[in-house]
């Protein structure tokens, strides 16, 4: 998966910037302000239709502006060109895809994969479940053909289940609600659990290249309920009593949680915040390792500030790891760094000032 062509319209400080990306290593320079990570930002809004740095009412839309507007071109693993189009006009998003509208967001985001490591990413490790989740089913979203289905019914239970206990129904009542959650619930939790079997090995292995004084890394699911104790059904029956005096569903899926323990850390000893970023850049580089495996291509990678969050020797190595793989990599810094030569070199050099991209 490459990106040829990005144009970005009104998004933050970025008024109008056309980005013409090389298939290996792209660096982005600028100063802090200058609209970097709003580049970046804008190609994960094509992959996740969402930012990570907050919602659209938190100044996305440039200041001033009636709407933001992205175009993208990329060619996919059987050289094909395919493009995307995305507008916000204040209300909501409108997607367009290969020249058609999307019938959703949802299908735009299921054609460009991007993994994406900026500033905000030890929240994946320090954060709470929801960072999990979503790191969680992107993968499966994009993977596992069973995946959107099952959780699209699930949600639609939950919903549903939701404003019923908020109305204080007879007990009774919940039982078809129940038995759907519980259904497309176990099924939900087979995909997450079957994931994190396929990619522990590999997280093992990618954090062992960074964290090898921890020892070997492993993940524990954590379903949502007592999986090993009870099917979901019987556990909505227990917590029914108190799901009504909540009115919610305290428990499920939609409270599951993952963690990554490391043999050479004992009990619960804390990691260190250095710890953390390595940890989450361990567990995204192992995802686009394992999305290669399973769809015969990288995903295009995004690393935003890297020299912020690693030390040169971690930074090096995080590079040479993506960039023998034949990744299309976008890397964002306040200057260039001394390293990058020989197989490290950009094949492209771009540089951004008061929300100008230039290429160098």
């Amino acid at each position: 998966m490459r990106l040829t062509r990005l144009d970005v319209r009104r998004l933050r400080c970025l008024q109008q910037v056309d980005f013409r990306p090389a298939p290996g290593l792209n660096l982005v320079t600028g100063g802090n302000g200058a609209g970097k990570t709003s580049l970046v930002e804008a190609i994960h809004l094509l992959g996740y239709g969402r930012s990570f740095r907050g919602r659209v009412r938190d100044g996305l839309i440039r200041t001033g502006s009636p709407n933001l507007e992205l175009y993208a071109e990329w060619l996919d693993g059987q050289g094909r060109t395919r493009r995307a189009g995305l507008r916000h006009g204040g209300s909501d998003w409108e997607a367009r895809l290969d020249g058609a509208p999307a019938p959703s967001l949802t299908e735009l985001c299921a054609e460009l994969a991007v993994v994406t490591f900026e500033p905000g990413s030890h929240e994946l490790i320090a954060g709470g479940a929801e960072h999990r989740r979503r790191f969680l089913d992107w993968a499966l979203f994009h993977v596992e053909p069973a995946f959107l289905p099952v959780w699209r019914r699930y949600a639609r239970a939950l919903k549903q289940r939701n404003a019923l206990l908020k109305r204080q129904p007879a007990p009774s009542a919940l039982a078809p609600w129940d038995r759907e959650l519980a259904e497309a619930g176990e099924a939900l939790s087979r995909l997450r659990a079957d994931y994190l079997d396929r990619l522990e090995p590999v997280l093992a292995a990618t954090a062992l290249e960074f964290l090898p004084e921890l020892g070997q890394a492993g993940l524990r699911f954590l379903p949502g309920w007592r999986r090993d104790d009870s099917p979901l059904e019987d556990a909505l029956l227990l917590a029914r009593e108190r799901d009504l005096a909540l009115g919610y569903t305290s428990l499920g899926p939609h409270r599951a949680d993952w963690r990554v323990d490391y043999v050479g850390l004992p009990g619960r000893e804390a990691l260190s915040r250095g710890q953390e970023k390595l940890t989450a850049l361990a567990c995204v580089l192992a995802q686009a390792r394992a999305f290669a495996a399973d769809k015969g291509e990288w995903p295009l990678v995004c690393l935003d500030d890297l020299a912020s969050e690693l030390d040169q020797a971690h930074r090096h190595q995080a590079l040479a790891s993506v960039l023998s793989s034949g990744a299309q990599v976008i890397l964002t810094a306040t200057e260039a760094p001394d390293d990058l030569d020989g197989a490290l070199a950009p094949q492209k050099r771009f540089h951004v000032e008061q929300g100008q991209l230039h290429e160098r």
